[in-house]
């Protein structure tokens, strides 16, 4: 009997160990991906997100090494079927590769040979497109058990069997009618997908929601921001975050959006993540006394996974004005620092500073600049890691436009960062790419598009070649392997733009990475010599992969230019723009693939009508198509290779066919939803005319 009694209370103990906030939790996979198969993060297979849950991104596989990377050659491609920006990190488990694209579709190929198993496609409505800041991107699934886990674009959590892709639920994750959206890959732990979503500039509310992995209930949710502060608090740690906010934040939501950066680490049995900007950017439309720093935004919080239960927090960018997200990928790792071994984590968020924290307790360690030129802040205290800011950069107390770096694409952005435990270094995909930042004084919130409470409009390049010339210049980007103990840059290899692809870090001595000009590379780890490159014909933005099958080691990466750097930038400020082609390509040693030749690029010739809106008409068309617009359209209306020019629309010339796109919404079923909400006709008359003054202006220069 006493041996049935103690039998019995150990099945209920576990039972309870799985209980979170009073909702069960299904029993944990007895097969296909497990937790322990997760935990133990098997040399060949790469199961999550970030490979393992410290999400190092860092292979023990030698294969593939600095002494014969040079003979790697193409195995297989497949050609995707969404032409937009391509993000994911593909998973491997048991011969099938199983990755994202574009528009939240899934697909699964024989690893080994590349054959097509099945593809699944949510049918994300393109009009959702309207409500994502950086192109209709996803960066990849979750697996555990038999199934198969993606966020999809417009809000839901979807099972699939892993072996036949068909569905097996769909829950809706984000508030019914939300402008919410999710690119962010699902985490699995402890039976629980982890999920957030991104959103931060379009009336939303920060959280992060644990869902049960066989039933898709939702378990617990931690928002990270206050609600309506006439009501009680969903958490004693919103009732100490309500008083670092103020005014009518909460009808706006308030931001702080969990869209990528999620990490488990079953050493202090935490869950890390990172949050994003407040809304609006503009500190001045949502702290009206002053109250100042916007918790929990701009932030890495950790939370019990059983429950959600709040631990403690750490705010990077206190009353962030910049954009400067920390949904960058957080890193778990033992380092010596000072002679002590530390358990900790790693974070190389937007703002430009590398952050080293303890990882059970959130202390400053250290953070030291990972990139030159950093001007909104002076530098870090010592002991707290509060940023001394500079005050010019407060461009709503100044009323003058600030020039500020980084700028909203941020020192480091999603692209993921790698850690090698062999050479001790962290590689860094790094931007060089400063920004102007406005008060504006009349800004009230809109119905449609960003929320941000700035005016944007100063950082219009004039219709001017060596200006245009000289900015392009100046916007690069470099690979950095940054020493997390010393804090100090080891070594950089400089790169002619900015936004290129996250990082693999491998055993064999090898760092992975691929560029914004279509090159895939290896570099050796301990030196950042270049060893080998293959040329993929589009943008590289997703981070690599490894993966080994029958003794074979094999690479894979996504290839598809687009995302927010090609979207709002445009060419304008990009010395070389490659076109969307996307694909999955998959690299052995000694294969001899070749891809088909690359499409020849047709140049367009400007034939814009006559300039005809008057100065006043002209001065309202290019605040409004700046600060509304240039988000997909392009900065001072020159576009990217994925979105729609303008300069050269049919309707340019015909203003009853602009009112009816811009106006009524004639494109949704292309994502060019109608606008009437936000603006007026007149207004939209005089975005037309902004426009038609530009195409004519680049004209003249002999631009396309």
């Amino acid at each position: 009997m006493d041996a049935m009694r103690l039998r019995l209370l150990a099945a209920a103990a576990a039972v309870l160990a799985l209980t979170g906030c009073g909702k069960s939790v299904s029993p944990p996979a007895t097969e296909g991906v497990t937790d322990a198969k997760i935990l133990a993060a098997a040399d060949g297979e790469w199961l999550s997100y970030g490979r393992d849950y410290g999400e190092q991104r860092f292979s023990n596989l030698t294969a593939i090494n600095d002494s014969n990377v040079g003979q790697l050659g193409l195995a297989w491609s497949a050609d995707l079927d969404t032409a937009r920006g391509q993000e994911a990190t593909p998973l491997m488990h048991d011969g099938v590769l199983y990755t994202t694209t574009a528009w939240s579709m899934v697909k699964a190929y024989d690893a080994k040979t590349g054959a097509l198993k099945w593809s699944y496609d949510p049918e994300v409505p393109r009009a959702k497109l309207v409500e994502v800041c950086c192109d209709a991107v996803n960066r990849g699934v979750a697996l555990y058990g038999n199934k198969v886990y993606v966020g999809t674009l417009d809000g839901y959590l979807v099972a699939l069997d892993a072996k036949t892709g068909k569905v097996l639920w769909k829950k809706l994750t984000i508030p019914e009618g939300s402008h919410m959206a999710i690119t962010g890959a699902p985490r699995i732990v402890k039976g629980r997908v982890l999920l957030g979503s991104a959103g931060s500039e379009y009336f939303t509310r920060g959280y992060l929601a644990a869902f049960d992995a066989e039933t898709g209930n939702e378990l617990w949710r931690f928002h990270t921001v206050p609600g309506d502060p006439s009501k009680p608090q969903d958490g004693k740690h919103l009732d100490a975050a309500l008083k670092t906010w103020s005014g009518d934040f909460y009808k706006r939501g308030g931001g702080g959006t969990v869209w990528d950066s999620i990490t488990y680490d079953p050493k202090t049995d935490l869950v890390y993540f990172g949050t994003a900007n407040a809304e609006p950017w503009n500190p001045a439309y949502r702290n009206t006394n002053g109250a100042g720093d916007s918790l929990y935004t701009a932030s890495i919080v950790a939370v019990k996974p059983d429950t959600g239960e709040y631990v403690w927090h750490f705010q990077e960018t206190p009353e962030d004005r910049w954009d400067f997200d920390s949904n960058q990928q957080i890193t778990v790792a033992d380092l010596n620092i000072g002679g002590k071994a530390r358990h900790v984590i790693m974070h190389a968020p937007k703002n430009g500073f590398f952050y080293v924290l303890d990882a059970a307790t959130g202390q400053f360690i250290s953070g030291k600049p990972f990139v030159e030129g950093i001007n909104w802040a002076k530098g870090l205290d010592p002991k707290t890691g509060k940023p001394d800011v500079n005050p010019d950069a407060k461009y709503e107390l100044t009323g003058k436009p600030w020039v500020g770096f980084p700028g909203a694409v941020g020192a480091h952005s999603w692209t993921p960062m790698s850690f090698s435990p062999k050479t001790g270094l962290v590689y860094i995909p790094t931007n060089n790419t400063p920004q102007v930042y406005s008060h504006d004084p009349d800004w009230k919130p809109g119905t449609t598009g960003f929320q941000l409470g700035i005016d944007a409009s100063p950082g219009n390049l004039p219709a001017d070649k060596a200006i245009r010339q000289a900015t392009a210049a100046a916007m690069t980007g470099a690979l950095v392997a940054f020493d997390p103990v010393t804090g100090t840059v080891k070594w950089k290899v400089p790169q002619e733009t900015p936004t290129n692809g996250g990082t693999l870090a491998t055993a064999g001595n090898l760092v992975f990475q691929g560029t914004a000009l279509g090159e895939f590379r290896a570099y050796s780890a301990d030196t950042g010599k270049q060893l080998w490159s293959f040329q993929a014909q589009s943008g590289i933005l997703a981070a690599p992969m490894t993966y080994m099958i029958d003794g074979e080691q094999y690479v894979a990466v996504m290839v598809g230019w687009g995302g927010v750097w090609d979207v709002s930038a445009g060419k304008l400020v990009t010395k070389r723009i490659t076109p969307n082609i996307s694909r999955l390509l998959v690299f052995k040693l000694g294969a001899k693939g070749k891809l088909p030749a690359a499409p020849t690029e047709t140049k367009r010739v400007l034939d814009p009508p006559p300039v005809s809106g008057t100065p006043q008409q002209l001065a309202v068309g290019m605040k409004a198509y700046t600060n509304s617009c240039s988000v997909c359209h392009g900065s001072t209306a020159v576009a990217g290779a994925l979105n729609p020019d303008l300069r050269h629309s049919v309707a340019l010339g015909n203003p009853k066919l602009w009112q009816e796109i811009v106006h009524d919404g004639l494109l949704k079923q292309n994502g060019m939803v109608a606008w009437k909400g936000q603006f007026t006709p007149e207004q939209i008359e005089a975005i037309r005319l902004y426009v038609v003054q530009r195409a004519n202006e680049d004209k003249k220069l002999g631009a396309d």
